[in-house]
């Protein structure tokens, strides 16, 4: 098919339905069923509900659950800040940007579904569909972000960036609903308990994912072909993640940016990574399910997030992009404080709705400033895409150990959660200092 000109409606949408296609992981993986499900399997309870033991043995040694499933998860994203500049320059060098986002899209989504098989006599296979899985859906970010202005024009790419965070949160709750209608009313269903549905929710997310990203390969541009595939080019990845590194020397705004970034990064999604955790463990749910309360925590916060990414870009539109990030940092401060006392699900909820609400602007709004900050004539935008992209996952493997530790040494994740409040306040702080940019 001939490829669609730039900045075309169809080729915008069809970009942005990826977002649709894959935020699924987010949503039931990383986010609601599969934490809620790991958790019934791997913490054991007396007859009135109370924790009696959650050690989980794994390879001969005895691991917190919780600390199990972090460390397999900060490995992932260690492994993806690793792949992201490798492939990325590969990607651009020869110009098929698409069939590695292809690649990673279908190794998450298979994966997903191999959690179907997640067991304890099994974990190493469980643990590895959930290592692969992380990978598969955070380097295929790495190719879809670099499409964005390949395919925008600076004045659509924020509104077109919230469209597709806001494509994602709507599908994603979709997806969540049907599955947790199949767990909750299994025997409607006609399944003997909420085991089997609950896994089945694993597969359909991997069959969603894979389904409807097909509406965007079919309009999404292969890449500009330069070069034949040749043993120079292996490293040619990171040759060119070390000349963006100097070109940051004469780009005192993309510098400024990005160290900015990196800081409120940290906290923004280790925080997103552990709030269902946070609800398990620091809330007295009383009669209440914890699981549907906990999911319809979840739902609130999507929800709201579409409502957020909209009005973000609004108001970017009016004030300027990092005015509005520093006031959207602003909020996080003032969340994470309410968050240190919060008890009862109805403060959760209060919680969730606010997350909700800045999760879904600033990570659009990140994006997209980004976008607009990178040079005019860059042609290898997938490598600097990896920049960003890195920055990101070191900044959650730097959250998530300083997460764990505050926790570790003071016994409170409420601690934690207070302590992220520096991060957000040194990201206001940096993002201050970076020059204007031309919206």
């Amino acid at each position: 098919m001939k490829n669609l000109r730039k900045g075309s409606k169809k080729l915008l949408n069809a970009w942005a339905f990826y977002d649709w296609a894959n935020s699924v992981y987010s949503l039931v993986i990383s986010s609601a069923i599969f934490p809620i499900f790991y958790g019934a399997l791997t913490i054991i309870k007396d007859a009135e509900g109370n924790k009696i033991d959650d050690a989980v043995r794994f390879l001969g040694i005895d691991f917190n659950n919780d600390s199990l499933i972090s460390y397999v998860t900060a490995a992932a994203f260690l492994v993806v800040s690793g792949l992201s500049p490798f492939l990325s320059g590969i990607a651009d060098y020869v110009g098929n940007k698409k069939n590695f986002l292809k690649f990673f899209c279908y190794l998450g989504a298979i994966s997903c579904i191999g959690l179907f098989w997640f067991d304890l006599d099994y974990l190493w296979f469980g643990l590895l569909c959930y290592f692969l899985a992380l990978i598969g859906f955070w380097a295929s970010l790495v190719f879809y972000n670099s499409y964005l202005p390949d395919i925008a024009f600076p004045d659509q790419q924020d509104k077109i960036s919230a469209k597709g965070f806001s494509l994602g949160y709507i599908g994603s709750v979709i997806l969540l609903v049907l599955c947790l209608l199949m767990i909750l009313k299994y025997e409607m269903f006609g399944f003997e308990d909420e085991g089997l549905p609950t896994r089945l929710s694993f597969v359909l997310t991997g069959v969603w994912w894979i389904g409807f990203s097909q509406y965007t390969y079919y309009y999404l541009p292969k890449g500009t072909k330069k070069a034949k595939l040749t043993k120079n080019v292996l490293f040619n990845g990171f040759k060119e993640l070390r000349k963006i590194w100097k070109s940051l020397k004469q780009n005192l705004q993309l510098k400024r940016y990005l160290i900015a970034f990196f800081v409120y990064s940290m906290a923004v999604q280790t925080i997103m990574l552990i709030a269902t955790y946070f609800g398990i463990e620091e809330l007295d749910w009383g009669e209440k399910d914890a699981t549907t309360g906990l999911i319809v925590s979840i739902l609130l916060i999507q929800l709201v997030a579409v409502l957020g990414a909209t009005l973000t870009s609004k108001l970017a539109a009016k004030i300027g992009n990092i005015k509005t990030l520093i006031f959207i940092n602003i909020i996080w401060v003032l969340i994470c404080v309410y968050a240190y006392f919060v008890t009862t699900p109805n403060q959760f909820y209060v919680a969730a709705a606010s997350v909700g609400l800045v999760m879904g602007g600033i990570q659009s709004l990140s994006r997209s400033t980004y976008s607009k900050m990178l040079p005019e004539n860059a042609i290898d935008t997938a490598s600097y895409f990896s920049f960003y992209d890195v920055s990101e996952k070191i900044g959650i493997v730097i959250g998530m150990f300083m997460y764990g530790l505050i926790a570790q040494l003071t016994g409170s994740i409420r601690n934690s959660i207070l302590f992220l409040v520096l991060f957000f306040i040194g990201g206001i702080v940096l993002l201050f200092r970076v020059p204007k940019i031309s919206e």
